[in-house]
């Protein structure tokens, strides 16, 4: 089953362009009057109409006033920033550096009670040691050519793992086993992770599965995803952040996650594979 990772944030923007198209004749107006009258090109009101372009904020204001719809434009604005806020890129969310990233999904993490994470190129942060999270965040502020706080953002991301810990929270874990064997900080680093990882699965409210390479599989591996409770889900992707609200969507997930965890071992199984990769590091 194919999940279109664009494709909510890419809805929310064509409902909003639907929206000023209909302010638009419900005013008598053609996109062309709207373009003399807001003193732009005639192309960039057929962009904003047909969403190709996202209208600014100002835009709205424009193109509101130009129609005489004066009262929509602050809960047009408010759509704005809605669908803006579904896809944010790693430039623009790391902008203030890394460990601004890692506090701004606390308040999410502290209101959730289900949460479901399937991995195919990371540990999770959630049951990362501070040495490995330490390698990654470290990677990652070389590679963007961010600010140097990385030492800062893994403290904020280990203080957010008490939730691991705290509350009647539960936990869902599914992670590649070639997660297993991609070395992130070197052979002593990852040993202390794959130790990690059996202790957390050992806890009465986290289940951890291990998805095994296998020849034949008829699911292949996906992006990288969250699922909190069942009304959000986040997806990292090369380029950036992507949040899912929309219930079909999210609804979408949670079945790529059955489906994946159908394929995973758990318990003595998914032990023996941590246990083998921590054979092949020695």
């Amino acid at each position: 089953m194919a999940v279109s990772s664009y494709s909510t944030a890419q809805q929310a923007r064509q409902a909003l362009a639907d929206r000023l198209a209909e302010i638009c004749r419900d005013a008598g107006l053609t996109g062309a009057d709207i373009a003399d009258r807001c003193d732009w090109s005639k192309s960039k009101s057929s962009r904003i109409m047909n969403a190709r372009t996202p209208p600014s904020a100002d835009d709205i204001r424009a193109w509101c006033q130009a129609c005489g719809a004066d009262d929509q434009t602050e809960d047009l604005i408010a759509s704005l920033r809605t669908a803006e806020g579904m896809w944010i890129g790693w430039r623009r969310m790391e902008r203030a550096g890394l460990k601004q990233a890692q506090e701004s999904r606390l308040p999410l993490y502290q209101r959730t009670r289900r949460f479901r994470s399937y991995s195919s190129w990371l540990v999770p942060g959630m049951i990362q040691t501070r040495p490995y999270t330490t390698a990654a965040l470290q990677a990652i502020q070389r590679r963007r050519g961010l600010v140097d706080d990385v030492t800062e953002a893994v403290a904020t991301r280990m203080e957010r793992q008490r939730v691991l810990y705290e509350g009647d929270r539960e936990f869902a874990f599914l992670v590649e086993e070639s997660v297993l064997r991609a070395g992130i900080g070197g052979a002593e680093v990852m040993a202390g992770q794959l130790g990690h990882l059996v202790s957390v699965a050992s806890l009465p409210n986290v289940s951890l599965g291990v998805v095994p390479m296998t020849p034949d599989r008829e699911r292949w591996p996906a992006e990288g995803f969250w699922i909190y409770d069942s009304t959000q889900v986040n997806v990292e992707l090369i380029s950036g952040y992507l949040t899912i609200t929309q219930p079909s969507e999210v609804a979408m997930y949670a079945e790529t996650f059955a489906e994946l965890a159908a394929l995973a071992v758990h318990g003595a199984n998914a032990r023996a594979l941590i246990s083998a990769a921590m054979d092949r590091l020695s």
